[in-house]
């Protein structure tokens, strides 16, 4: 079986200043696959080359067994066109830090817009699929309030539904709670628990040590650029092996 996520060797500079030095690491289906490090680590920007939001400069980047954002030609790699580009997105879902909602929609829209707009989809189908995916968020009540009627939390939970509409095999979190106050992370938390739970695979940037230990399947600690240490999120969070690991997880933990 394919691992839902291969990179191999991914670099990615943005001018001068080389972001990603060579990440080697693979995602298994129905793997919750957490990624943590400092600000400036490259977590961020290597989450935006799975689904070609950024380029890569070198490497390769598969998803489901298939190149992401190129075509490969003999020992040559092609770019793909927008359109092929946006087909190879159907398929992976992206919640933001920021829940980019379009603010002259309501909650039912927001979710609707994708399925109708770029799957052709029938509008009666996809409001029926909206509202269940909404109810799913636990926002069933909501589906005629617009983002500024909505906490940042329900927000988020509407971004999370907006992504599940178009049926995804893979979800991307770019640390979906950062921009939260304290007392909404958990509401988004536990949609993502219920995710975890149905065998969706996640591929997480997170600060939050508590969702990586109890929900993660694996854990990765991103440095400067580079993969320092992978495991186990238990084990990389209580015995972490390497220095630069450790001081990071006793300022955060």
């Amino acid at each position: 079986m394919n691992a839902m996520v291969k990179a191999e060797a991914v670099h990615k500079s943005f001018g001068p200043v080389e972001v990603l030095k060579g990440i080697d690491l693979e995602v298994e289906p129905r793997e919750v696959f957490c990624i943590v490090g400092p600000s400036g680590s490259g977590k961020s920007t290597f989450l935006r080359c799975i689904n070609h939001l950024e380029k890569i400069n070198a490497g390769r980047l598969y998803v489901d067994g298939t190149l992401v954002g190129y075509r490969e030609h003999g020992d040559k790699l092609y770019e793909l066109r927008d359109r092929e580009v946006a087909a190879q997105r159907r398929d992976i879902g992206m919640v933001f830090q920021r829940f980019n909602l379009f603010p002259h929609m309501t909650a039912l829209e927001n979710v609707m817009e994708a399925p109708v707009l770029v799957k052709g989809e029938a509008k009666a189908k996809a409001q029926e699929r909206a509202r269940a995916l909404l109810d799913r968020v636990g926002l069933g009540e909501k589906t005629g309030s617009y983002p500024a009627q909505l906490s940042g939390g329900q927000q988020q939970r509407v971004a999370i539904a907006r992504a599940l509409a178009m049926e995804p095999k893979l979800m991307l979190f770019d640390e979906p709670t950062s921009a939260l106050d304290p007392e909404l992370v958990g509401e988004v938390l536990d949609v993502m628990r219920d995710l975890a739970q149905d065998g969706m695979t996640m591929i997480v940037v997170t600060h939050e040590m508590g969702f990586a230990r109890e929900v993660g399947d694996s854990l990765v600690f991103m440095d400067d650029g580079v993969v320092v240490e992978s495991g186990n999120p238990r084990d990389v969070l209580n015995d972490p092996q390497h220095e630069r690991t450790k001081s990071f997880l006793s300022k955060v933990l």
